[in-house]
């Protein structure tokens, strides 16, 4: 009797797989999750001493850059603005310009098109700001570490330069729709960005 009940058992067990392998299978789509987005707010960064000032979202937080590959930064004026909510940083370089404008300005382009082996696409777009502020705008597509970067200068005494990079291994796909969003808050920065001398 025993051996009947087995023998049932395994036949159930064997009948119910062959089933389950004639059914329909639909792969569903990647997916990603919602993000609800604050309001674009923005608040001064005019720290006393600093060669530059700027309005940057409130949702943002400014921190003084204090290590750059392990020494300290070579500019007391780098900060970086921090995101927690998207883990996402800009960095914000400033050089003093001294008759080596096109230098800066060839290392900027050297620094984005670094991630050429990663880039699907490089687009750049002129900047040119209500206070007379000139640049570069940078679109980096693809899987590439930094999908926004920028540069602006007046050519004879200040040089600025920002990138987005986000603490997560890089993935444009699921990476758009913040890209996008911080996109807006780093051309409010340009366009309020002023010199102070």
């Amino acid at each position: 009797m025993n051996l009947k009940i087995r023998q049932h058992f395994i036949f159930c067990f064997l009948l119910s797989v062959l089933i389950a392998c004639n059914s329909d299978y639909t792969p569903k789509p990647r997916g990603y999750f919602r993000i609800d987005f604050p309001p674009h707010t923005y608040q001064d960064f005019n720290t006393p001493g600093f060669p530059y000032s700027f309005e940057y979202p409130v949702y943002g937080n400014i921190l003084r850059d204090t290590a750059f590959f392990g020494d300290k930064p070579e500019n007391p004026y780098w900060i970086n603005i921090d995101f927690p909510r998207f883990h996402a940083r800009i960095y914000v370089s400033y050089k003093k310009v001294e008759g080596n404008y096109d230098k800066l300005r060839e290392d900027a382009y050297k620094m984005t098109y670094k991630h050429t082996y990663k880039a699907s696409s490089i687009e750049d777009s002129l900047i040119s700001t209500p206070l007379g502020i000139h640049g570069i705008f940078f679109n980096v597509g693809g899987n590439a570490a930094t999908a926004k970067q920028f540069f602006v200068s007046d050519s004879t005494k200040h040089f600025l330069r920002g990138a987005l990079y986000f603490d997560t291994t890089p993935n444009s796909d699921s990476l758009s729709i913040v890209n996008a969003f911080l996109q807006e808050d780093m051309y409010h920065l340009i366009n309020t960005l002023r010199w102070k001398n």
